[in-house]
């Protein structure tokens, strides 16, 4: 009956736009996560960190960040390496440029306002993207054992690698993506943690929608 109810009361305020904000490092599920709520409700989802990877790829066949960033087409967000190790590491490094994140931020929060709510995961939802998002959540979990998630998805993709330099990438990234002068990765103040190291995806997704449930 609490999910029923909290159902209406979004779908009472989607006219006017729902926000859920969902941020974490790589690999803790945040992505799983969102998927999942936004199944749940209703809502559309963007993978905000699709829009920095598909700049990152981009990059890596020679294309200028910046100018990456400015002509990004729905087309970039289709290609099938934007999930290999390689990309990721690109993708932080152009995350750091403030020009290539200006350039994403108009889409990111025209999304966010999009009427029928929507679900949005980053790593600067909460704290940049949309500061005024209903629901805030922080979904992290420790390195070794991202490393270990991240390990066991790109050797099932065939791609050659070993748990250490995983980890190594993990720690390379979280260290740049936590560091960086513009929007660093960091929980909002408001949001809910939800450390998922020790917590199956069933349970992690129902400690979100709880929280969400309360919100609402």
């Amino acid at each position: 009956m609490a999910d029923d109810a909290a159902g209406t009361k979004l779908g009472d305020r989607m006219t006017t736009g729902f926000t859920i904000a969902i941020d974490g490092p790589a690999a803790a599920g945040k992505g799983t996560i969102s998927k999942a709520v936004a199944a749940h409700y209703g809502f559309a989802h963007l993978d905000t960190g699709l829009l920095y990877r598909a700049v990152g790829a981009r990059v890596l066949i020679g294309d200028d960040p910046i100018e990456a960033a400015t002509t990004l087409q729905p087309t970039d967000l289709d290609r099938d390496d934007l999930r290999t190790a390689e990309v990721a590491q690109s993708a932080s490094k152009v995350a750091v440029i403030a020009e290539v994140r200006a350039a994403l931020v108009d889409f990111q929060r025209a999304f966010a306002r999009r009427a029928g709510g929507a679900v949005l995961d980053g790593r600067d939802i909460g704290t940049v993207i949309c500061p005024n998002a209903q629901v805030k959540l922080y979904v992290t979990a420790s390195a070794e054992i991202r490393a270990k998630r991240r390990f066991l998805e790109l050797t099932a993709k065939g791609q050659m690698t070993t748990i250490d330099e995983v980890l190594a990438d993990v720690k390379a990234r979280d260290d740049r993506d936590m560091n960086r002068a513009e929007a660093p990765l960091k929980p909002a103040k408001d949001a809910l943690i939800i450390d998922t190291s020790d917590l199956s995806i069933e349970e992690a997704l129902k400690v979100a929608l709880d929280e969400i449930a309360s919100q609402t």
